[in-house]
């Protein structure tokens, strides 16, 4: 954990915008700010929670590195409609898969033994805004008079 890579990370992004590009969603400046901003807020509140100190890039990489099987749901959007119960249920299970090994590594880096579920939470909602671009579409609105 003390190896901090950033290639996979911007990787699997790339690859998740490019699927959700493929199923015809268009989010590319969504995940990136998502991912940006999303970093930043989760280092401050681990860093805060941390008697240890910590390094960003170490935070952005675990959690572009656990955002696989998110890119793996966006993949399956490319063959089915993710905007149903099936949908919902892929999703739901990769947000939890996500969320337990982004938690796990979280507790384990920065000796949070007693606080799983403290940083399991802020880590779920992170990765439930990617679930949600991976399920919604845009709806086109035609306005006519």
């Amino acid at each position: 954990m003390d190896d901090s890579d950033l290639a996979g990370p911007i990787l699997f992004c790339l690859l998740f915008a490019t699927f959700l590009l493929l199923s015809g969603k268009r989010h590319f400046g969504y995940i990136y700010g998502v991912a940006l901003l999303g970093c930043i807020s989760l280092h401050t509140i681990f860093s805060l929670m941390s008697l240890r100190g910590l390094h960003f890039s170490r935070t952005a990489s675990v959690l572009g590195y656990c955002l696989l099987p998110l890119v793996l749901t966006s993949a399956c959007g490319i063959l089915i409609s993710m905007d149903g119960l099936v949908g919902y249920i892929v999703s739901s299970i990769a947000i939890a898969w996500c969320t337990y090994s982004a938690s796990a590594m979280f507790v384990a880096a920065f000796q949070l033994n007693e606080m799983r579920f403290l940083v399991a939470y802020p880590v779920a909602l992170f990765y439930s805004v990617f679930a949600v671009m991976t399920v919604f579409a845009e709806k086109n609105v035609s306005l006519k008079s």
